[in-house]
């Protein structure tokens, strides 16, 4: 009994294998399909991907050079190897996370090299007996307070790698200085091959393909006012569904794009610490204030949160009665439309960097909705209605007059942002090929105010021909009815 086991054992054993090695070209195949798949997909989710893993490979291959040409090599030896492993570790897919990096690594460095000699000096001073004890209080003590300093959030956020370093050059520099004569030349050549490999980096990101994390947190925020414009603009009408026909019947997309607002705080203060690293660029001068991003950030996922209540009624098995949904479908329908279009020109309005002026109007009409909702509710034409029934419209009423004010606050935080970075105001130029140019006309940019629309004035020189008038007449009725807000 025991042989058979054993014997039906080593079969079955066999049997998978061969399986096994029967399989395998196909599931490799399958395997490298689905590899290709994600390769593919991480590349078209953002092709800056495939530049950054390129400008990586060039930055890596310029400090090679230091092995490649023996002049290079004699004057730094095996040092040469820190310009490559600050390159691997200090190159980042950003702008400013690379120029973080390096200033940190490089100061730290420098610092911590200098401070390491002076240990080295102080130690050595003491004698033979004394030096090792007092190389290791001070590596001990450096090490201690630099990891206690760490915890700090702001300069954890910050400067964390730079005091990371800070410790291991201290104590590389301090130590190795107790079996050499010669820690002056160490230390030169540690700094300089560092200070190489992290300007090499910082060129290679800035004038090749540059990724700025500034202009990244610009456009996330933007974004997110966007999703929850679109979100509001069709709530109104997809709540009240069961009554009216809508465009958003097939297309739900709108409702889940507001969740990504939820989770984005983590994203945008990292976004933030890295674009206080970046040089002026484009439309961002030096000390933009980045700080605004933040609190624009933290009131738009304020106001996702407020959403994301209200869409936990959208699917409410607690229906209010047709009569219910009459009274307040109108009002409820114009907060929530006017919220979401006054959220969307406040994105477009950074995303522009332009001042927003139209917004003003939307979230106007919708402070008057809800001041009307409000009156709505206080009165007593609810007292033949369930108060089970009720709940439910009563507590998407309040979400919505709580999302008017969030909107509010949020447009005044875009206001306050568009005077610190002085954003440029909305112009509209008037055709100059609509003008005759025999009328004598001066043109000039006009400012679009909070205004529904733009009155142009025409400053016309006095004309000695009937026919110049006549001209002109006609081309000023034609402009008057193409120039609108």
């Amino acid at each position: 009994m025991e042989m058979g086991s054993g014997n039906n054992e080593k079969a079955g054993i066999l049997t998978r294998g061969w399986r096994w090695m029967k399989d395998l070209p196909k599931n490799s195949f399958a395997k490298g399909v689905e590899i290709a798949r994600q390769t593919k997909k991480i590349g078209q989710d953002d092709p800056r991907r495939v530049i950054h893993s390129l400008k990586l490979g060039l930055a890596l291959t310029l400090v090679s050079l230091f092995y490649y040409f023996q002049p290079l090599y004699k004057n730094f030896g095996v040092s040469a190897m820190w310009a490559v492993m600050t390159v691997v570790v200090v190159f980042e897919f950003s702008v400013g996370a690379t120029i973080g990096k390096g200033l940190n690594r490089g100061l730290a460095t420098f610092i911590a090299g200098a401070l390491g000699v002076g240990a080295h000096y102080l130690a050595s001073m003491t004698g033979k007996v004394g030096e090792p004890i007092f190389i290791g209080l001070f590596v001990f003590l450096q090490a201690a307070v630099t990891t206690f300093i760490r915890f700090f959030p702001k300069v954890k956020a910050r400067y964390d790698y730079g005091l990371v370093i800070f410790i291991l050059t201290f104590s590389l520099v301090s130590i190795s200085g107790f079996r050499t004569d010669e820690i002056l030349d160490l230390a030169h050549k540690r700094l300089s091959t560092i200070l190489v490999g992290a300007s090499t980096c910082v060129i290679v990101s800035i004038f090749v393909c540059p990724v700025w994390a500034g202009e990244d947190l610009h456009n996330l925020v933007a974004d997110h006012l966007e999703k929850l414009g679109n979100f509001l603009e069709g709530f109104g009408e997809e709540y009240f569904a069961g009554s009216v026909e809508t465009e958003f019947k097939d297309n739900k997309s709108f409702l889940v794009g507001y969740k990504s607002v939820l989770n984005s705080k983590t994203t945008e203060e990292n976004q933030a610490n890295l674009a206080r690293w970046e040089p002026g660029h484009g439309k961002f001068m030096y000390l933009h204030p980045w700080e605004q991003y933040l609190k624009i950030g933290a009131l738009t996922r304020k106001c996702a949160c407020r959403i994301e209540a209200l869409n936990s009624y959208l699917n409410s098995e607690i229906k209010a009665p047709e009569e219910v949904f009459q009274r307040v479908q109108e009002i409820c329908t114009i907060m929530s439309k006017e919220s979401g279009q006054a959220l969307k020109e406040l994105s477009l309005a950074i995303r522009t960097m332009t001042k927003p002026s139209s917004p003003n109007r939307h979230i106007v009409n919708s402070t008057t909705a809800a001041q009307n909702l409000e009156s709505l509710l206080k009165s007593g034409s609810w007292e033949d209605i369930n108060l089970r029934r009720l709940i439910s419209v009563a507590a998407v009423a309040s979400l919505l007059i709580d999302i008017v004010i969030s909107v509010e606050d949020i447009a005044e935080s875009v206001t306050e942002l568009a005077t610190l970075a002085k954003f440029q105001s909305p112009e509209l130029n008037v055709p100059e090929s609509k003008i005759p140019s025999n009328a004598g006309i001066s043109t000039k940019q006009l400012q679009v105010q909070d205004c529904p629309r733009v009155i142009i004035s025409i400053n016309l020189t006095p004309a000695t021909d009937e026919v110049h008038q006549s001209q002109f007449q006609d081309s000023n009725q034609e402009a008057k009815q193409n120039v609108q807000v």
